[in-house]
């Protein structure tokens, strides 16, 4: 995910950050990041080039003066969905990419990527609608990403799931573990399946 933070070279040219107006050479990942990571990820595996949603993200950026669009529910709402459209026919993005599409009726409907991604995301109540809480393996999982809880890693009942992973990789029984942190059996198993997939982020 480096290179979608600061860009990268290659044969010769640079390729400037998806996630990132520009390169700070930080390494450090904000909590902005992090949620666009998560809708960026769903085109992971396809051979999708970052670098074609970049003119989106910044379009986005333009449009409603956040540095971090996708981490804010405004441009996925109802009354935004022409403008989406509008922005996708104007950058030429390509069907593979493209957040919203026009149906024979003339409706506009949400990709099931978005559609999926939001279904992740608790988004504030207040103006702004940010993102506040991510719940990586979906709803019915209690694992869940809160940059107020444990600086952004991700937990089960407000306990790191990498600590319930360590304990169980010295081979401490599941059922002593959830005894001793005072956890549902199912909330272990949950952040073992959390830690153990591969690419946990």
């Amino acid at each position: 995910m480096i290179h979608w933070l600061e860009g990268e070279e290659r044969q010769g040219r640079f390729h400037p950050p998806v996630l990132r107006e520009e390169p700070t050479g930080s390494h450090d990942v904000t909590w902005g990041e992090m949620v666009e990571a998560r809708y960026l990820r769903a085109y992971r595996g396809r051979n999708v080039s970052m670098q074609r949603l970049r003119p989106l993200i910044a379009g986005l950026r333009r449009e409603f003066g956040v540095p971090y669009p996708l981490a804010h529910f405004t441009p996925f709402v109802d009354s935004r969905h022409r403008f989406l459209l509008e922005i996708q026919d104007r950058l030429d993005i390509p069907a593979g990419l493209r957040m919203v599409y026009q149906v024979g009726d003339g409706q506009l409907v949400l990709d099931n990527r978005v559609l999926d991604f939001l279904d992740q995301i608790d988004f504030s109540e207040t103006a702004d609608r940010e993102a506040r809480r991510i719940h990586p393996l979906g709803r019915n999982s209690p694992v869940v990403i809160d940059p107020l809880l444990s600086s952004g890693a991700a937990t089960v009942q407000g306990v790191r799931t990498e600590i319930l992973a360590e304990l169980a990789d010295a081979q401490v029984p599941v059922e002593e573990i959830a005894e001793d942190f005072q956890l549902p059996i199912s909330a272990v198993k949950a952040a073992l399946a959390w830690e153990w997939q591969p690419d946990a982020a």
